[in-house]
């Protein structure tokens, strides 16, 4: 008899997991390097905004250069088990944000459906939607707010 393996989010915590596990929790949505806007009034709500990263590439949502993103843009947040509990300003989307708070992953996710590009075709990523980082002058990224957490 087979038996049934359960998936590794499902049966691990994120500090159960090896790296390729951690990094594979990644849907490529690319919603985690847009630029965001904090509530003055309101610390704990924080607003989105279609301007990517400069290292972020606009069509595949990817970081074009993830090994070295902290030479580039020293205040890139690195997502680590240790910092699960700081989460909440992660889209309600994110993997690592559902695996900390005890949810499972969507079903559009490439883990659970097997395609990369499914988070492209659903409409979750911002790809083909989102503006350069330097098109947009500061005082203006108010004018380009997608969403708030």
């Amino acid at each position: 008899m087979a038996q049934v393996v359960t998936a590794f989010w499902k049966r691990k915590t994120l500090e159960q997991m090896d790296r390729q596990e951690w990094e594979s929790l990644c849907d490529g949505c690319g919603l985690c390097c847009l630029q965001k806007l904090e509530d003055e009034d309101d610390p704990n709500t924080v607003y989105y905004t279609r301007i990517a990263c400069k290292l972020l590439d606009l069509k595949t949502c990817r970081c074009s250069d993830y090994p070295n993103r902290r030479k580039h843009v020293p205040d890139c947040v690195q997502l680590t088990p240790a910092s699960a509990a700081e989460f909440a300003w992660l889209p309600p989307t994110c993997a690592y944000r559902l695996v900390a708070e005890g949810e499972d992953l969507p079903p559009w996710h490439p883990l659970v459906c097997g395609d990369p590009q499914a988070v492209h075709k659903t409409g979750i990523s911002q790809a083909g939607r989102m503006l350069a980082e330097g098109s947009v002058a500061d005082e203006d990224w108010e004018d380009h707010i997608i969403f708030r957490v």
